[in-house]
């Protein structure tokens, strides 16, 4: 079995596949200061909820913006799976999608991850949008190459600065959209503020990158507020959550064939 690791900056998201089969996943919290001890025991405790032995995992790959989650990934994967992780960099799609970043080693790991497993999935010129920590904007073209994109704060990190920076305005639920866009009320008006304001955002960013594509492209959302804005946007078409395994799945058994 594979197991793939993607460490977010506020959420970690696990998932064991059985050939190309997602037999289970798993969304915890991105600990910094974490032991490959401690991992290990959270692991195991999910593993063994499903049935599944650590045993059973003969591949490890792993995608993160977190630093310190190197050492303790590794740490955990050595000790206790007897195997070497591979983390996912530009050369570890070389073989599978052009990066035309100026610099490839500046694009995360997660926009990689997340650009060959939609390619692979829809063959033909993308802009994806990532809601996690930061909204980002990844544009590929139609014959598969990494064009590069744009990344804005998140929805949370909006929402909290607001919440901590203006002192007379209160802490709102915004996982379920205002029914109208002009708020009657403090509420109202926040919730309306952000979650029509990013979904505004997300429809003006797609439609000025548009501008500058030779073809029209189709528009795929990804992440955990995804669906939300989606419900709310003109331009994105589709929501794909299991884009980021997806293409860890993809990326590792590419990874494999090269070494076979």
């Amino acid at each position: 079995m594979l197991l793939v690791i993607d460490v977010g900056n506020t959420n970690t998201v696990i998932g064991v596949y059985d050939q190309d089969i997602l037999k289970h996943s798993w969304r915890i919290r991105t600990v910094r200061d974490n032991t490959a001890d401690e991992f290990n025991v959270l692991a195991k405790a999910l593993f063994s909820d499903k049935n599944i032995p650590l045993t059973a995992i003969t591949q490890v790959i792993v995608s993160s913006v977190v630093p310190s989650s190197v050492g303790i990934l590794n740490g955990f994967s050595e000790k206790y799976l007897f195997l070497t992780p591979e983390w996912i960099q530009p050369a570890s799609v070389k073989t599978l999608m052009p990066i035309l970043y100026s610099n490839p080693n500046e694009v995360g790991a997660d926009r990689i991850v997340n650009a060959v497993a939609a390619y692979d999935k829809y063959r033909t010129g993308l802009i994806i949008i990532d809601f996690g920590t930061a909204t980002t904007f990844d544009v590929i073209s139609p014959a598969g190459e990494y064009l590069g994109g744009a990344i804005a704060p998140g929805v949370m990190i909006s929402s909290e600065a607001l919440f901590q920076k203006a002192s007379r305005l209160p802490r709102v639920e915004i996982f379920a959209p205002p029914k109208k866009v002009i708020g009657t009320d403090t509420i109202e008006s926040m919730q309306s503020g952000i979650i029509h304001g990013n979904a505004a955002m997300v429809d003006g960013m797609v439609e000025r990158m548009k501008k500058e594509l030779d073809q029209p492209p189709k528009i795929i959302a990804t992440g955990g507020l995804a669906p939300l804005i989606a419900g709310l946007s003109t331009t994105i078409e589709a929501v794909d959550q299991s884009l980021t395994l997806d293409g860890l799945r993809i990326i590792a058994g590419e990874l494999k064939n090269r070494r076979e």
